[in-house]
């Protein structure tokens, strides 16, 4: 049922907030008119919603960011704290109502990436972001339902699949009744079902109910460089009452390499600043398996989308930053990301603390003094992991990164910028060898405007771009080259890293938040040149130069795919073409030639796979 709703900027108070003027917004969303308050009031009216059979009226709120109370005709019925999860508030008899939410910006330190200068202000609004929705439903009813697919794999065959189901109960009188739980195929998707009912024995109030679904010749999801995406329906059924909820099966892990249903999968994945479903899907385009939400949490629609497209999800808690956190809130947020997004086949990994110490490398060169300066700023950080630890431990059936930072605090996902921060793109080599990181790699890339005004013009891009950064990575001041400088870091370090067989190296960011950043999409989603260069750089089965710089460089192919494959190389160098045939091993790196470059050359690669043919380009040059 939709409502209409109406919103005040508030002054945070103990009380129910009444402003003296409302002003009509929409819920869910972020009225950009209330960007930089601290708190803001929403309010809506409506007429008992109950009709027929219909004992219960429920308001469900998702994404309200962050600290939100929730007042009934002046009653105060509900607190949350956890924009990850759902808040669900049951409206007493009445018969008319009057409902005011309250939503501030979180006073600890799990605001995320919204309580930074990364994003814009209008984005940060407090509020409802993802969904508001009046229910009504019958006595008992079934207000929520959970799913957590579980496969085990042996020799390369399925030894066993279930999904655990947890349902929640509400009810007014004390029943012992049946629940029945079906587990279907969705849409013309094939793969065993499976029905079956169990008992709830319960007083008045709410209760759970969990039970395990056998599933017999199951279909399993994955990535869309890897297989299909079969889905199923779990549905639950109680007095007529029914609610359900969309899973998939596979298995996921993290030791000495990343593997999804038991199989090596290197991933290639982009960082989402502002996700969107329409993100999920250039990033698959571009060839991405994995997206990375940074610091905060995953709107619904979102993982929908990644479970849809075959893309991968990297779940972070909304952590960004130096300073100390609370472990025990650490581990609560971390429970309520894994209840909220557990069902998604998508769900790959969970990243605790992100960017945990101020930047050291800023500006730094690549000479010898830089690099001695490099490791001496490295030397000196330092960062207390024991709370990401705790929280990290806490989360179960989930590979688990706890600090995401720079070479030099012993993460265990480095995020590293040669080319941008440091240095040349070429020290991505230097970096990883002297500080032992490169197999995680969350977050590479480079900055550049995104609009084709000036560098000059200061005021149209965010604060939290680092201008200084920009002019000393760059030549010249306007977008075009910035943009095409990027471009060409962004290919070689990609490059680089898929050549030294990262398992997961994911490029920060998909798209700009603001008119300037580190995506290689605009704010409004054009495309960038480092969006094509990504691309070409993020094929399974890709040609690449070793050191795309005056000088000679080898040819190399990195194969990211599971069988030994024939394939043909073919490289144009100011139009004189060689080819060369060779047969590459299952997740092979091989060397096919060299080739001797200039600045201002052009060379073109080609590599042959079967029937498909993958082209990279190089225009030579020394910026990078």
């Amino acid at each position: 049922m939709s409502l209409e709703w109406r919103g005040a900027a508030v002054a945070p108070t103990d009380g129910m907030p009444e402003p003296d003027e409302w002003d009509a917004v929409t819920v869910p969303g972020r009225p950009s008119r209330f960007a930089g308050a601290d708190a803001v009031a929403y309010e809506t009216s409506f007429s008992d919603p109950r009709e027929g059979d219909d004992v219960h009226a429920v308001l469900e709120l998702r994404g309200t960011y962050a600290h939100t109370r929730v007042w009934c005709n002046g009653e105060r019925l509900a607190e949350h704290d956890a924009y990850l999860a759902p808040l669900r508030v049951q409206l007493p008899e009445a018969d008319e109502y009057r409902i005011v939410v309250e939503c501030r910006a979180p006073e600890d330190h799990f605001g995320g990436l919204h309580g930074t200068a990364i994003l814009p202000e209008e984005r940060c609004v407090p509020g409802v972001w993802w969904a508001a929705d009046l229910q009504t439903h019958p006595d008992p009813y079934v207000s929520a339902v959970r799913a957590r697919p579980r496969v085990a794999v042996a020799d390369g065959s399925v030894d066993s699949a279930a999904v655990d189901v947890t349902a929640d109960v509400v009810t007014n009188e004390a029943i012992d009744d049946r629940l029945t739980l079906s587990f279907r195929p969705e849409g013309n998707a094939r793969g065993g079902g499976a029905m079956d009912r169990t008992r709830v024995a319960a007083e008045p109030g709410a209760t759970t109910v969990q039970y395990t679904v056998d599933v017999r010749d199951p279909a399993l999801w994955w990535p869309h460089d890897r297989g299909a995406q079969p889905r199923y329906t779990v549905r639950t059924k109680l007095d007529g009452a029914t609610a359900s909820v969309t899973t998939g099966l596979r298995s996921v892990s993290y030791g000495d390499e990343l593997r999804v249903n038991g199989e090596r999968l290197p991933a290639r994945g982009v960082a989402l600043l502002d996700p969107t479903p329409e993100d999920v899907r250039r990033a698959a385009a571009a060839n991405a398996n994995l997206v990375r939400v940074r610091a905060q949490g995953v709107p619904p629609a979102v993982a929908d989308a990644c479970d849809e497209h075959g893309v991968l999800l990297w779940a972070d808690l909304p952590l960004s930053g130096p300073g100390e956190f609370d472990a025990d809130r650490g581990r609560a947020l971390a429970d309520h990301l894994v209840r909220s997004n557990g069902h998604h086949p998508s769900l790959a990994a969970v990243g605790v603390h992100d960017e945990p110490v101020e930047p050291y490398a800023d500006g730094l060169g690549s000479g010898l003094l830089d690099r001695l300066r490099f490791r001496f700023r490295a030397w000196r950080a330092s960062y207390d992991d024991a709370a990401a630890r705790t929280v990290a431990d806490a989360v179960d059936g989930v590979p688990t990164f706890p600090v995401m930072g720079p070479p030099g605090i012993d993460p265990d996902a480095v995020t590293l910028y040669p080319g941008w921060q440091y240095g040349a793109a070429a020290d991505c080599a230097w970096l990883c060898d002297h500080y032992g990181v490169g197999s995680v790699v969350a977050g590479f890339g480079a900055g550049s405007l995104g609009t084709d005004g000036s560098a000059e013009d200061r005021d149209a891009v965010p604060a939290a771009f680092d201008h200084t950064v920009h002019d000393d990575a760059h030549l010249g001041g306007d977008a075009a080259t910035s943009q095409a400088t990027q471009a060409r870091v962004v290919q070689a370090v990609a490059e680089q890293l898929r050549r030294r067989g990262s398992d997961v190296t994911i490029l920060d960011s998909l798209r700009d938040a603001a008119d300037a950043g580190m995506g290689v999409l605009r704010s409004n989603g054009s495309e960038k040149p480092a969006y094509g260069t990504l691309t070409d750089s993020y094929q399974p089965t890709q040609a690449v130069l070793t050191d795309p710089t005056p000088g000679e460089s080898d040819v190399c192919v990195v194969h990211d795919r599971p069988t030994e494959t024939a394939i043909t190389v073919e490289w144009d160098h100011n139009g004189e073409r060689t080819q060369e045939e060779q047969t590459i091993e299952a997740f092979g790196r091989v060397t096919v030639g060299s080739v001797t470059l200039a600045e201002g050359d052009e060379l073109t690669l080609a590599v042959a796979v079967g029937e498909n043919v993958v082209k990279n380009e190089y225009a030579i040059g020394h910026n990078i």
